[in-house]
């Protein structure tokens, strides 16, 4: 990541990478923003993150050899296994080289996955309906 971290938008994030890395973020955002096209788009922890009602879906950062989608909860390694098998998973961030095509439809799936736990979470945690 570039040293001046003081992001105040995601386009700004992405255009201050390096240009080797731009093109993958771009395709990051745009898949994240379709899958869920509800969520809000934010600086949070200085890097790009998508929050619905509330709760953080997903946050993506790059780095130098590569990017990583971050809020990779227990349910979504294990949902995910055999598809995530070809990459680098540890401690809720999930990396992808850059020497590698950004696979789309697998961060399509994770995101999708992730807005509905968080749906599921906040709804949870939502004080039920008085009754009279």
């Amino acid at each position: 990541m570039v040293a001046n971290n003081d992001y105040k938008s995601v386009d700004e994030y992405i255009s201050a990478q390096p240009e080797a890395l731009r093109e993958a973020l771009k395709r990051v955002r745009s898949t994240i923003r379709k899958a869920v096209p509800e969520a809000e788009e934010v600086i949070s922890y200085k890097m790009p993150t998508y929050k619905l009602r509330g709760g953080r879906v997903l946050y993506f950062a790059g780095w130098k050899q590569h990017y990583a989608l971050y809020a990779a909860t227990d349910s979504v390694v294990a949902a995910f296994k055999h598809e995530l098998a070809p990459y680098e998973v540890d401690k809720g961030t999930i990396r992808f080289p850059l020497s590698a095509p950004v696979p789309v439809r697998l961060i399509d799936r994770i995101a999708k996955f992730r807005a509905k736990e968080v749906l599921e979470r906040e709804e949870a945690k939502a004080p039920a309906p008085k009754r009279r």
